[in-house]
């Protein structure tokens, strides 16, 4: 992906792309024909096409008193919506009263505005000719935002590609083979166990979701190494149910196909771990990814199935489609036990309690450090990819306590489902003193710009980019 941004101002610009405030457009129209406030005001979203000559001048209105991610929203929505209008040529962004910052937030939007699902470069950002012309910032600065502008497309467009394509074509041989080649591509190390595998080191809550399954189990391991001394690590564990029909415990027909979007943790931690390496961040990243789907056959887990975990707690299956806690469970207690991390965050489109809770407006999130909370909020803030935090008080413990086991896989209560999850999650950290889960399953696919129906958000990428970049 070539984002071709300039500082020095080429001979002829023909087109402009003009951000303003209410505020600024208040001091600015005056520049403008008489009328022209009958037909912009600087409102939130709205946009007019000013043509003099030969030269095109876009006015977008940014609100009131934008939030930096505001900014970002605004220019992504006017970069898909006018992607019919724009020409490939050289543009200049009117941005006179915005700080390195903010214009950062501006180019991103534009280039983010520019998916569409399968994605190709055939935006007019993409063809030969168009150069995106910044001349109130210097060349460190111009840099700085080519590379994140560049390194966190890169990382979203996975995240979202993957969540977006059909179940048939994300099966266990394909994204095996797309995580070989972002290995070789960033050198990533990568370490992957099969059934055999899985079954002698006795990951036995992720084979019990992938013994129904027709497809090879896949527990993945990518390390990304900074090569900073004295480096931070962060260990992420990404839910990645390929397709989730609710096994034995079978889903309802109605909008099963949206449970491709079941691998949303996972797509957020391979988003993540690309735009970190393109960014080279100086930070390590141990990231796990056990990669399953959730099937209805013969072989298929049931409920009333005692299952063993890595860590050796046993657990009594009372719903096959609470699979993902038992994907995590091994994916977390293996990363504790096998690597040393000073955060260990995982993250699953986990359960529907959440999204009854919080829509789609932000992700539950639980955690046993007061830091990471702060840390994580402050992040999701920032990148409007928000959390809002739930206790993990002792009470929820008693809730899925078994007779037959040490844990139920879920509540029999019908209520606090994702508090309980992530209560249950909680014992397969093996102590960590810095552990966050988070739950983004109302989150990660939805209503988005460039599809009739839901598709992906790209939730996560962004979010701990932020996290990784601030983390000390």
């Amino acid at each position: 992906m070539k984002i071709n941004l300039t500082a020095k101002a080429p001979k002829t610009i023909n087109q402009k792309f003009s951000f303003y405030t209410e505020e600024l457009w208040k001091k600015d129209k005056k520049n403008y024909g008489n009328n022209i406030d009958s037909l912009f005001s600087g409102k939130k979203n709205e946009t007019f096409i000013s043509v003099e000559n030969d030269s095109i001048n876009f006015l977008i209105g940014l609100g009131e008193k934008p939030e930096n991610f505001e900014l970002q929203s605004v220019a992504s929505k006017f970069s898909y919506d006018f992607r019919k209008k724009i020409q490939s040529e050289n543009t200049e962004i009117n941005a006179e009263n915005f700080d390195a910052a903010q214009i950062l937030e501006l180019v991103k939007g534009l280039f983010l505005g520019t998916y569409e699902y399968p994605f190709k470069e055939e935006h007019p950002f993409f063809m030969k000719g168009f150069n995106l012309v910044l001349n109130k910032v210097s060349e460190k600065e111009l840099k700085e935002i080519e590379l994140k502008t560049s390194a966190i497309c890169k990382g979203q467009f996975a995240c979202m590609e993957w969540l977006n394509k059909p179940q048939n074509y994300k099966r266990v041989p394909q994204i095996s083979e797309f995580l070989k080649e972002i290995s070789k591509k960033h050198q990533f190390r990568l370490t992957v166990f099969d059934r055999k595998k899985c079954e002698e080191l006795g990951l036995g809550a992720f084979l019990a979701v992938n013994q129904g399954s027709s497809q090879e189990a896949a527990f993945t391991i990518l390390e990304y190494h900074s090569g900073v001394k004295n480096a931070k690590t962060v260990g992420l564990v990404g839910k990645c149910v390929l397709f989730d029909t609710g096994g034995i415990s079978i889903k309802p027909s109605d909008n099963l196909h949206y449970m491709k979007s079941d691998m949303g943790g996972a797509t957020a931690v391979i988003g993540t771990l690309i735009a970190a390496a393109e960014m080279k961040l100086p930070v390590n990243i141990t990231a796990i990814l056990p990669i399953t789907d959730n099937a209805v056959s013969n072989n298929a887990y049931i409920p009333s199935d005692v299952i063993t975990a890595y860590n050796g707690k046993t657990i009594e299956i009372l719903n096959t489609d609470a699979e993902g806690r038992m994907t995590l469970a091994d994916g977390l207690s293996y990363l504790a036990k096998n690597y040393r991390t000073d955060a260990l965050i995982d993250l699953a489109t986990l359960t529907g309690s959440s999204v009854r809770m919080f829509g789609y407006t932000c992700g539950a999130y639980f955690s046993n450090n007061n830091d990471l909370k702060k840390s994580l909020e402050i992040s999701g803030d920032k990148t409007n990819q928000r959390l809002w935090n739930l206790p993990l008080w002792e009470v929820w413990k008693d809730d899925f306590k078994s007779d037959v086991a040490d844990f139920k896989n879920i509540s029999s209560k019908p209520f606090g489902d994702c508090i309980v999850a992530g209560k249950f999650l909680e014992q397969f950290i093996e102590d960590h003193p810095n552990w966050a889960h988070l739950d983004i399953a109302g989150v990660a696919f939805g209503n988005v710009q460039y599809m009739k129906e839901k598709g992906a958000t790209g939730y996560g990428v962004q979010l701990l980019i932020n996290f990784l970049e601030n983390f000390q």
